[in-house]
């Protein structure tokens, strides 16, 4: 049988409040009996039952985080931070996979889990603003990504156009002109490819160089395969394109594997940038030229503002104003893929 706090109790000669007192930090118990307590537990091998305590404070200490596809590195790599950032106040962080699928959206969101968690984080694509206003789990929840914007909740997301209009200007600034794009989506869970879209479209307007539409290339999805298919339909324009701006770095690892199978230089003949920074970009061969979501910062942002949320409600407090919209910072990171080496 596991040790109990009463066998605690009897074996250091003090009463089982006394030992809750101990194993909760409470400053008002003397030294000696502190150390007696302390020495007793030790003896034991004690471990204090955590759930059990989280739960009369009316608290799981575990959180969820819900984003789309666990297999694309930049969730991967962001779901890393975010439990990082969760673990320095003490949650346990359970992650779920929607596939961007609203049912599995609609099913985290609407209180299904709320006797197990405290607080929900969720990157959705096919749920609307009008889906989740009409949420009724009172569970605190942040927002990240493009899909909804000015909605029912805390949000955290980057500026898409800036930031692909970055992307488009640095091809600009290297000398080409005839700049595709791999990525868009006319799919209604496409907001991300729209953004990117009007941003590549801006730098290009800005610079005087006409929108071709033969040289944006949709995928369904954001894989290595689509970009490759994408970039070798790209080959077969004549005159075909001097840069690609990928809506995100694995499309862009696939359309450099298409260029050098088909003997095409990189960056030499075709300049190449992504989107995310993900860490095999680093290591490719020419290393991918990129923009970089401030990651740390997206996941410090969403675990504060799930933390306020929770604070409020333990203090019985509601929200003085409306949801924030907070936006992270990106960086241009130039590299091979546009650069050369």
């Amino acid at each position: 049988m596991p040790t109990t706090l009463r066998d605690v109790a009897k074996l250091a000669g003090v009463s089982a409040k006394t030992v809750s007192n101990v194993v909760n930090g409470y400053v008002h118990v003397r030294p000696e009996t502190r150390d007696r307590v302390e020495r007793a537990i030790a003896a034991l091998n004690y471990r204090p039952n955590l759930s059990a305590r989280s739960l009369r404070r009316g608290r799981t200490g575990i959180i969820a985080l819900a984003v789309p596809e666990l297999d694309i590195p930049y969730f991967a790599e962001l779901a890393r931070l975010l439990v990082a950032e969760a673990d320095l106040h003490g949650w346990t962080v359970l992650v779920d996979q929607t596939e961007g699928l609203q049912e599995r959206e609609r099913k985290v969101v609407s209180g299904l889990r709320d006797h197990l968690i405290d607080g929900l984080i969720l990157s959705p694509l096919a749920l609307t603003a009008e889906d989740l206003a009409r949420r009724t789990d009172p569970t605190p929840m942040v927002l990240l990504g493009e899909r909804v914007h000015r909605g029912p909740a805390d949000h955290v997301v980057i500026d898409n156009v800036a930031a692909a209009r970055d992307a488009t200007q640095h091809l600009i600034d290297i000398g080409r002109r005839r700049i595709a794009a791999i990525g868009a989506q006319r799919v209604p869970a496409g907001e991300t490819a729209r953004l990117r879209l009007r941003g590549y479209r801006e730098a290009l307007e800005a610079a005087g160089i006409p929108y071709d539409e033969q040289l944006v290339a949709t995928t369904l999805r954001y894989h290595r395969r689509d970009g490759a298919a994408a970039m070798s339909w790209l080959l077969r324009i004549s005159p075909p394109p001097d840069a690609v701006f990928c809506f995100n770095d694995l499309l862009a690892l696939g359309a450099m594997r298409t260029l050098a199978e088909q003997g095409m230089r990189v960056p030499e003949d075709v300049a190449v940038i992504g989107f995310d920074d993900i860490e095999e970009g680093r290591y490719s061969v020419p290393t991918l030229s990129t923009i970089s979501p401030d990651k740390p910062e997206i996941a410090r942002l969403a675990i504060d503002l799930l933390n306020r949320q929770m604070a409020r409600g333990r203090a019985g407090q509601a929200e003085a104003s409306g949801p924030q919209e907070i936006y992270a910072a990106y960086t241009l990171v130039p590299r091979e893929s546009t650069l050369g080496r």
